[in-house]
């Protein structure tokens, strides 16, 4: 099974989202993804993550789990990989998302529905609970990283996921427009469960 966790503002209607549901689909295992839009508050997004992986991860352990995490996506997928010993896939994750998220706090508009919602400043000490100082087992994490990102810098991400297989893309973007081209190696870490070299 795979959780897909979005980002900040983010929905399961991302272009990201999207090409995962059609390569599953492709696949015929789109059943195997949850893909849920996930609350504001970061300890309800935990919440809800940790409800619909819970029987999963009860009846084929852990083992049989990936979560792919986009930008706090990543950060929400850290956290869980450690709490659940599953694997997860980040795609340009967030490292340090108190520094950065501070400044959103307010009304603001999902991306791709334009829908209202707030992002209180309590929600800023629910980020700093879910922090992860260091992941525990590199092997269980693979780094999809744009040297471009205009957002979050990918050197951070390298060296918060040392020694974890790491891809990093030359230039692109934040949303990785070109994530076409890397979906499928996303999915085989995911689906294969085979802890690859770090590179």
């Amino acid at each position: 099974m795979i959780l897909y966790l979005h980002g900040f503002r983010s929905s399961p209607r991302s272009c990201k989202a999207r090409m995962v549901g059609e390569k599953m689909a492709a696949l015929g295992r789109a059943h195997e993804l949850i893909c849920p839009q996930l609350p504001a508050s970061p300890k309800e997004a935990m919440d809800l993550a940790l409800t619909l992986v819970e029987r999963e991860v009860e009846l084929n352990h852990a083992a049989d789990l990936a979560i792919i995490g986009s930008s706090l996506g990543g950060y929400y997928a850290t956290w869980l990989a450690e709490h659940l010993g599953c694997r997860a896939a980040l795609l340009n994750p967030a490292v340090y998302p108190l520094k950065d998220l501070d400044k959103h706090v307010g009304v603001t508009t999902e991306y791709h529905s334009d829908k209202v919602f707030e992002f209180k400043r309590a929600y800023i000490e629910e980020l700093g609970v879910l922090a992860v100082p260091a992941i525990t087992r590199p092997e269980r994490y693979f780094l999809l990283a744009a040297s471009g990102d205009e957002v979050l810098d990918y050197r951070d991400m390298t060296m918060h996921y040392a020694g974890a297989r790491q891809h990093v893309i030359e230039g692109s973007d934040h949303a990785i427009a070109e994530f076409g081209q890397y979906v499928d190696e996303v999915l085989a870490f995911c689906l294969d469960g085979a802890a690859s070299p770090a590179r």
